[in-house]
């Protein structure tokens, strides 16, 4: 059996004629921990990189890269921009990235033609959220106020929280003899409504925001997502072990491998 090839969708850092480190260019890359995550099994980690933009060559499609990949993992960092959503931010600091969501809402779009199967991390969550038409909280603080702190930027992935499994779902399945687990959190948006076709596997303890969904119908490609970092998790520790969640993408994405789409 080929190793998986494992796609791993770009983080943006966009042009800055202030930078001094490529000075005026766009920077795209992954933080390293998801990539040694999704590597910690086997497989193989490819970044994706966007093939549009202002010094746009050839013919290569995202296309291309769904079909030649096994699977899909969306990964952390900036804000999903409430335009994506058909919001206005309701301050300029939670303006989001648009330019990254289009192009991880096209990445998903061809691995849905293509059969590949999606794990969404934290902003992957929101954003499959956001891709099949859900809504989201755009900052937790202002519109949750009774709501847990989601985020402590003083401490980022030493934050935590309880989350609740939701009995007869795929992730209680996952986790039979537990129902309630410790996660990091690192997050200030969240799902305020689910998107069609989706379940809610995970719920926050204390406030009920959503922290884990899966798509309901399991004759359409996986797509699955959490809101915490298991990247981030460290064995030994009490906090949730992420190994089976990595471990049911990842024998989704060996089914994939003998999925034949066309050429596009």
């Amino acid at each position: 059996m080929q190793r998986l090839k494992i796609g791993i969708s770009a983080c943006f850092m966009h042009a800055d004629p202030t930078r001094a480190l490529f000075t005026g260019k766009t920077l795209q890359y992954v933080e390293q921990s998801i990539a040694h995550w999704v590597m910690s099994t086997g497989a193989l980690a490819v970044m994706i990189p966007s093939p549009t933009g202002a010094t746009q060559r050839g013919d290569v499609t995202l296309d291309h890269y769904a079909q030649w990949l096994d699977g899909l993992v969306l990964h952390g960092g900036a804000d999903v921009s409430p335009l994506t959503y058909g919001e206005q931010p309701l301050q300029d600091k939670w303006s989001g990235d648009k330019i990254r969501d289009e192009y991880e809402i096209a990445l998903v779009t061809a691995f849905e033609r293509a059969g590949k199967p999606v794990f969404g991390v934290c902003r992957g969550l929101q954003l499959l959220n956001v891709a099949y038409g859900g809504t989201l909280y755009q900052d937790i603080p202002t519109q949750l106020p009774q709501a847990l702190p989601h985020r402590d930027a003083a401490v980022y992935d030493n934050n935590f929280h309880h989350v609740d499994i939701k009995p007869g779902t795929r992730l209680a399945q996952l986790y039979p003899q537990l129902r309630r687990a410790k996660v990091n959190s690192i997050h200030h948006q969240a799902v305020k409504d689910l998107a069609p076709g989706f379940d809610v596997e995970a719920v926050s303890d204390h406030d009920g925001i959503v922290e884990a969904i899966r798509r309901s119908d399991t004759a359409r490609p996986f797509m699955a997502a959490v809101q915490w970092h298991p990247e981030f998790h460290r064995a030994g520790t009490d906090t949730i072990d992420d190994a089976a969640l990595l471990q049911d993408f990842l024998a989704a994405a060996s089914a994939a491998q003998h999925h034949k789409p066309t050429t596009p």
